[in-house]
């Protein structure tokens, strides 16, 4: 006799952490998560230690090791897409940066047909629902602080963190007291899901608290190879585990694999654009040819700097420092070890045309790659920048019906205008930055580019052999009504348009992609996604004031000092 849940979500990572939380709050739905990587072991350093953060990227226990198709404005170059292997997802393997967004993403969200629910409005309750925001406890207007995700502030005390706020503000712009509050707009500190030393990955902090209820089960190394359908509508899953194949019935199935798999899986199951489907030999479901487009992501590069007083992370790096590194980290949670490192930057607009800032920064007391290549100096740092929404847009396809073929991916880096003019923006502002008075004392010369990048074109040149990706795909499945022809999924259900008994809820449903790290997006999705699902009433909008550049706080409601 199959098995038979109320819902089966597919993917335990951030999404599916949430959902599974909330979906089986109560005790009388029964649930199912299926996660196709291992367990995030409490005694797995290269997970739970933060400054661990570059060696699970790549490497196939941790990593699913996507790579884009050749890139065409980046001279064919295929960019490396690392996506969490393992319980948790990218959430056990990210940087742990937690950044909300601007409130106008989700004004943008709202503006669009259908969307008047997603507005920011609408989205703040849930933010404040997920967080716990320790740093923050006197802010109840904004931040959350009863909810499952603990988040620290900074603390960002090394001397070259205050160099590069004060250095921001020598050049120009403001600071802020908190990114995720009233304005984003500016430079401070950042939160990060960390908490007393350790990664608070949304495993973490939803799924392992609850994985005692009776009516949920998780099942680790079960890896999806379809959706099943009765006509149009879901009626169960079939995947492999321990070699064997297996087949569950389901009321409801709930993808939750992220902005890469989601779409993928809905191809294969017949869900897709039909004359791709057909090419490949595989019959729609139903033709949703939005499915796998609007690919969407965020592009950064590295500016490294050598510095000249003995106050960076760099020689944290040697080899015969990190056993005492570690045993300070496994003895009291402390030292180098204990943080991500990603403690503080800022956001800010590149150009007068834009309402709200186009630009992120985020600041490294070391001069490392993400994948811990690092830079030949004694003493070094680095600024992370790129483009937040940028008008760039990619597709993804499954090359086949074979479900372990990675699909073709195509983000179109650096193929508009818009893209390439901000880019250029944003080294130039970095180095604003970095040539003010303030950073002068720890800055002894650039690294990377180095001095021989300069004009428009040898800037762009540099960034197509250099950038990487921040790691946030998204929207290949976006929310959007039925008379859009590109939307797949319901924003007031989370349907797949066309089909019963199936949900998408993960980073492929955002329509435009957030200004910031994306991981607090997604779990404010899911958050929302299950209300929807379990057909309670939404939380009550939040009508909060948000700093908007050029209008008076007075002007729009509420004085802030």
């Amino acid at each position: 006799m199959s098995e038979k849940f109320d819902y089966v979500i597919i993917g335990g990572g951030s999404a599916g952490s949430v959902l599974a939380n909330r979906l089986s709050d109560g005790g009388e739905h029964s649930v199912l998560v299926l996660e196709a990587g291992r367990s995030d072991y409490a005694w797995d350093l290269l997970i739970q230690m933060p400054a661990a953060l570059p060696f699970p990227a790549g490497k196939r226990l941790y990593d699913w090791k996507y790579l884009s198709d050749p890139e065409p404005y980046m001279n064919g170059r295929r960019v490396k897409h690392a996506r969490g292997k393992v319980l948790g997802g990218s959430s056990s393997i990210n940087g742990m940066i937690y950044q909300r967004g601007n409130p106008l993403d989700y004004e943008r969200w709202g503006a669009d047909t259908g969307m008047e629910q997603w507005d920011y409005a609408h989205c703040l309750p849930y933010f404040k629902r997920l967080e716990n925001a320790l740093a923050s406890k006197d802010d109840h207007e904004y931040r959350g602080h009863d909810g499952p995700l603990k988040l620290e502030r900074g603390p960002a005390k090394n001397p070259l963190f205050q160099a590069f706020f004060e250095s921001a503000v020598e050049a120009g712009y403001s600071r802020t007291p908190d990114v995720n509050g009233y304005r984003q707009e500016g430079f401070g500190p950042f939160d990060k899901h960390i908490y007393k030393g350790r990664r608070m990955s949304a495993s973490r902090a939803f799924l392992h608290p609850v994985m005692k209820r009776k009516n949920l089960t998780v099942r680790t190394r079960a890896f999806v190879a379809s959706i099943d359908f009765d006509g149009t509508t879901a009626n169960g899953v079939t995947y492999k585990r321990n070699g064997k194949m297996h087949k569950v019935e389901a009321g409801e199935v709930v993808l939750s694999g992220g902005a890469i798999n989601s779409p993928q899986l809905l191809q294969l199951s017949g869900v897709g654009d039909a004359y791709h489907l057909r090419s490949l030999g595989i019959e729609p479901v139903v033709d949703l040819p939005g499915v796998g487009e609007n690919l969407q992501d965020h592009l950064e590069s590295y500016i490294q700097y050598s510095c000249p007083q003995p106050v960076s992370e760099q020689p944290n790096l040697k080899k015969t420092r990190m056993p005492w590194i570690g045993l300070q980290w496994l003895l009291g949670r402390k030292g180098p070890a204990a943080s991500n490192h990603f403690e503080g930057g800022g956001f800010v607009r590149s150009n007068e045309e834009v309402p709200y800032p186009n630009l992120m920064f985020h600041f490294l007391p070391v001069a490392v790659r993400y994948d811990g290549q690092k830079a030949d100096t004694e003493h070094g740092f680095q600024v992370h920048v790129g483009p937040m929404y940028s008008d760039a847009r990619g597709s993804l396809k499954i090359r086949s019906k074979n479900p372990r073929e990675h699909p073709s991916m195509v983000y179109n880096y650096l193929s508009t205008e818009q893209d390439r003019r901000e880019w250029i923006e944003a080294i130039r502002i970095s180095r604003e930055i970095m040539a003010q008075p303030s950073m002068a004392p720890y800055n002894s010369g650039e690294i990377s580019p180095g001095p021989a990048v300069q004009t428009d074109e040898e800037i762009l040149e540099w960034v197509a052999k250099d950038a990487e990706t921040a790691l946030h795909p998204s929207c290949t499945a976006k929310m959007g009504p039925a008379s859009d022809p590109m939307a797949v999924v319901d924003p007031e259900t989370m349907k797949v348009h066309g089909l019963e008994n199936i949900r998408v809820v993960d980073a492929s449903v955002m329509p435009y992609v957030t200004n910031g790290n994306i991981h607090a997006p997604v779990l404010m999705l899911a958050e929302k996604g299950a209300d929807l699902i379990l057909g309670r009433k939404p939380l009550e909008p939040i009508h909060a004031d948000f700093y908007r550049h050029g209008v008076h706080p007075a002007d729009s409601g509420t004085v802030k000092a």
